[in-house]
């Protein structure tokens, strides 16, 4: 992999939008790395937060995340506050992530899938989509997009390729 551009200690906030525009959920990170059209940021739970889906989240859970500026994806992988130890990873579909002065924002496109340390994974929301898709009048490329994004997601856990291997960026 070619390096284009690293930089470190850059702070970023991360801004998940839904499709009006409207901010749907909001965090700090930091850069940890650009390379390409990949962004590999890092964030730390700094308090309890009890999901839906992942159950509670400890304090101190670090969050590597993992974002392309030219795929509708992206890779969460959630580390244990005591020890490291991989929690899970939850991949989130949504449209190509912009970095503009320190924040990085893309529509959240509905569907998700966990995938466990077993790398077993389970997809979601896909009714959420749909729902969403007529609520806010989704490009008709959305849909095709979203099956592109899961089927390539899920040919990378299953070949436990990267952001699923060993390896790290």
């Amino acid at each position: 992999m070619q390096t284009s551009e690293t930089q470190t200690a850059l702070n970023v906030t991360v801004r998940s939008l839904k499709h009006d525009g409207r901010a749907y959920r909001s965090w700090a990170t930091r850069l940890v790395r650009r390379v390409g059209a990949l962004i590999v940021l890092e964030g730390f739970f700094a308090e309890e937060v009890r999901h839906a889906t992942l159950g509670t989240i400890e304090a101190g859970t670090l969050s590597r995340e993992f974002y392309w500026t030219d795929r509708w994806y992206s890779v969460f992988r959630f580390r244990e506050p005591a020890g490291g130890r991989l929690r899970c990873f939850y991949c989130n579909v949504n449209t190509p992530p912009r970095l503009e002065a320190g924040v990085l924002s893309f529509v959240d496109l509905d569907v998700d899938v966990l995938v466990r340390p077993d790398f077993t994974y389970t997809v979601l929301d896909e009714d959420e989509f749909e729902a969403h898709a007529a609520t806010y009048v989704y490009p008709t490329e959305y849909r095709a997009r979203v099956r592109e994004a899961l089927e390539e997601i899920l040919r990378l856990v299953e070949g436990r390729r990267f952001p699923f291997s060993d390896g790290d960026v």
